[in-house]
């Protein structure tokens, strides 16, 4: 039998496996690994991914994002920043890893238990959204923490002392700072590339087109100005509704994954546009 370390990153390879395919293909450190508990922990160079902090990264970003709508907050995780109680408890690995086991028997040993040569195939989203809701709802009331989540709602601090240019933030120092009229200019790229399947890397369909966010038509020409035009009929297609795999189709990629860099790529492009600008 197989004894995982318990301070290695091994120990959250199930909550790994539990993660629904939309959050997975997310995250490039865990695309880089086999869907065989087997082939990982018998390879070193897999081991090594394994206990890199990118995996933790993703592992955070992938775990937050699937247990924080069960927290009862409005809006997305990225609307809130890092010193947000539920968003910061929404990451805790070990807490998710350690419900796993202890309420569905999902853990190492069994999935050890799967013969050497079949993968494991991601189970069915609703089922895994359905299993973390009750897990976090667990984790609530064995905790007692439902009367801190009640005041963090009623007291909300929207500014959460970080300086990310969120969605929340800049609401909050406009109408601290009364500017919402003057040197106005696109909030930010997050608002342009989030719906509601896919988090931060889809346009948002469901409020506004990426036209319609941004105020300042000369701030939103000068920023596309910096744009390839790759880059530029990439944005343009998800604006006007296309999935990943049909832009991909559309431009020569050989899957949707090469979209999905490039829709990061701007993002980061957009982020160093913002500060400059500043």
């Amino acid at each position: 039998m197989t004894v995982i370390p318990t301070d290695s990153n091994a120990q959250f390879l199930p909550l790994m496996f539990f993660l629904p395919e939309r959050l997975f293909i997310r995250c490039p450190t865990l695309m880089r690994l086999p869907r065989n508990p087997h082939s990982i922990l018998s390879n070193q160079e897999l081991l090594d991914i394994v206990e890199s902090d990118q995996f933790l990264d993703d592992m955070f970003n992938a775990a937050s994002l699937l247990a924080f709508p069960h927290f009862g907050f409005k809006g997305w995780k990225e609307d809130y920043t890092g010193y947000h109680p539920a968003w910061i408890l929404s990451g805790a690995l070990s807490t998710w890893a350690y419900m796993l086991d202890k309420e569905v028997g999902w853990n190492i040993k069994m999935l050890l238990e799967r013969s050497v040569d079949k993968d494991i195939p991601f189970m069915p989203t609703e089922f895994v959204e359905h299993g973390m809701g009750l897990i976090v709802r667990k984790v609530i009331d064995e905790g007692n923490l439902q009367p801190v989540l009640d005041v963090v709602k009623e007291m909300p601090c929207d500014e959460d002392f970080e300086p990310r240019r969120s969605n929340v933030r800049i609401d909050f120092l406009r109408k601290w700072y009364h500017t919402r009229s003057k040197n106005v200019r696109m909030i930010s790229l997050d608002a342009c590339l989030e719906d509601e399947e896919h988090g931060i890397y889809e346009i948002e369909d469901k409020s506004s087109s990426f036209e319609e966010s941004v105020i300042a038509e000369d701030f939103c020409q000068r920023f596309k100005a910096r744009l390839s035009q790759r880059d530029m009929e990439i944005l343009e297609l998800r604006v006007e509704g296309f999935t990943y795999e049909v832009i991909a189709d559309k431009l020569g990629y050989k899957n949707h994954s090469g979209v999905i860099k490039r829709i990061r790529a701007i993002e980061k492009e957009f982020i160093k546009y913002e500060d400059e600008q500043q």
